[in-house]
């Protein structure tokens, strides 16, 4: 298995769907900025992004509160999801299935509900690890340069 750990923000509102059998399925893109050096010396910004998707009653209780611009922890595993172009090419994308999913609220005025956790069995805790002495490691993460 390939363990995945994103700290970003949502590019876009989540989509919530269901499947045949009434499952409920949601998917977000998680953007990150990444700042390299090129040969010549000058600093150069890229935008990666990555689909996430998260099954269950996770799924429908965080499609409530994850809006476009959210900045987000997630934690999951890593699967190839190919996928079809406008052009009808096919084109190779690793998607992260989530288990577990934490957003910042960046609200003024919101300092003590900071932060959800929504885990394996879709409960929720705030702000994260503060009730086990816990942190996620995400705070030691400059998260001011993203691009949302």
């Amino acid at each position: 298995m390939l363990k995945a750990t994103l700290i970003g923000n949502l590019g876009s509102d989540p989509d919530l769907r269901y499947s045949a059998s009434g499952s409920p399925l949601l998917r977000f893109n998680v953007a990150a900025n990444h700042r390299t050096r090129t040969l010549e010396g000058e600093y150069q910004d890229r935008t990666e992004w990555v689909r996430v998707t998260v099954t269950g009653n996770r799924a429908e209780s965080l499609s409530q509160y994850l809006r476009k611009g959210a900045r987000v922890y997630v934690s999951g595993r890593l699967e190839a999801r190919p996928w079809t172009d406008r052009a009808g090419s096919i084109q190779a994308g690793i998607e992260v299935l989530a288990d577990e999913v934490e957003f910042f609220n960046t609200r003024a005025g919101d300092d003590d509900d900071r932060a959800i956790l929504a885990g394996p069995a879709g409960e929720r805790r705030s702000p994260v690890g503060a009730a086990a002495g816990q942190g996620t490691g995400a705070d030691d993460v400059d998260l001011e340069g993203l691009p949302f």
